[in-house]
């Protein structure tokens, strides 16, 4: 479009809060200023972890803001999801340097959803989706990095650049869908009744073990309990040998900034916490983020606490989705379905690039035909 400008902004409190989330809307949180501006205000984004913000900001002639996107400059590729580890390995072997590259995407949230955000406004949004898209590359190109992901995007964003030559990933998560339910129950009737039985034993269990639960939301999180969480959330990152990108901070910047949209499950025994599992609220769907848990023998906590408790949540509120995390095929018989997740990647490098898309097409072949032998694992009735 002419006279639109480009800008890459080191910070996102450079971007007016409302001319940001004009352009990204109130369904999905993770794209909202205020989870963005919590996460490098905290330090959890920041150089020194690996996440340098290079927001893409575009403007009209007159200055208008039209579209953003959440970029970031990365020098590894920890904290992403979408794994990539053996393309920079094949292209260090081959004398290149992958890193750093730029990465459209929420960090450390493998959560579906836009990312190429345009304002409502916009006379045409898919012409301005593909601009976006371009500028993308040339940010790739004026900073001479290797490559640009996009992550996690929608499947129409996906379609979009993959009609002008962006390299098309597909993914698997597992997602539960509420058919009007009114009560637990009525989830569990559709299904068979073995694995009705199964539900059922496992959330006896978790609930006869002594512990407590409670479901806390915005500012009924205090301090104490988002301390308690943060030890929770060290805890599952040791036992996975991981590392701690989020900071303390973090945690208490979302219920200040997010309110009731964050929504905190937690499990005491003797009512001191023990586990607790963080999620937060889109305009139709509740978000699985973090969970954790001291150390103890209970039963089927983790399944409680993050799977049953979520699908409760969703049905005393009205919400239409669970969205639980990625990986887990254990999720396929507490009654989430596998669903496809999209990724869009551009490579600067011809050899590269060629290597890359080869790979990309038998992986999708292989990921589309386990779709359905997935899906076949689901619990729900055959007649239904």
């Amino acid at each position: 479009m002419t006279g639109t400008t480009m800008i890459l902004h080191r910070r996102i409190a450079e971007i007016p809060a409302r001319e940001w989330d004009d352009c990204a809307g109130d369904d999905n949180p993770f794209v909202s200023h205020a989870f963005l501006s919590a996460l490098e205000e905290s330090g959890s984004t920041s150089p020194q972890t690996g996440w340098l913000p290079q927001h893409l900001v575009l403007r009209n002639g007159a200055g208008r803001l039209l579209a953003v996107a959440p970029l970031y400059a990365k020098s590894h590729s920890f904290g992403e999801y979408v794994f990539d580890q053996q393309w920079a390995q094949a292209f260090a072997q081959a004398g290149g340097q992958y890193y750093p590259k730029l990465q459209a995407a929420v960090p450390f949230s493998p959560v579906p959803g836009p990312r190429l955000l345009v304002h409502p406004d916009a006379p045409d949004a898919d012409a301005l989706r593909q601009l976006a898209a371009r500028a993308l590359r040339q940010a790739c190109g004026e900073l001479g990095l290797s490559s640009v992901h996009v992550t996690f995007c929608t499947q129409h964003e996906y379609d979009l650049m993959g009609q002008t030559g962006w390299l098309q990933r597909l993914g698997v998560q597992y997602h539960w869908d509420n058919c009007d339910y009114t009560t637990f129950d009525d989830f569990l009737d559709t299904l068979a009744s073995r694995k009705r039985k199964a539900i059922r034993r496992e959330r006896r269990d978790a609930n006869a073990c002594g512990l407590t639960f409670h479901t806390y939301r915005g500012h009924e999180i205090t301090e104490s309990l988002w301390h308690d969480f943060y030890q929770f959330y060290l805890s599952t990152v040791d036992r996975k040998w991981g590392r701690a990108y989020l900071q303390p901070g973090f945690f208490p910047l979302l219920s200040q900034r997010l309110g009731d949209r964050v929504v905190l499950m937690v499990a005491r025994q003797n009512g001191v916490p023990v586990a607790g599992a963080l999620n937060l609220m889109g305009r139709d769907t509740l978000y699985g983020r973090n969970w954790g848990r001291l150390e103890g023998d209970w039963p089927f906590l983790h399944f409680e606490l993050c799977y049953y408790r979520a699908i409760d949540f969703a049905i005393a509120t009205g919400l239409k989705r669970v969205e639980a995390g990625a990986q887990g095929e254990h999720k396929l018989q507490r009654g989430y379905r596998p669903c496809l997740t999209h990724s869009a990647h551009w490579i600067d490098h011809p050899g590269l690039r060629e290597a890359v898309a080869d790979y990309l097409r038998h992986e999708r072949a292989a990921i589309e035909a386990e779709l359905p032998a997935l899906d076949a694992l689901t619990p729900y009735r055959a007649d239904l």
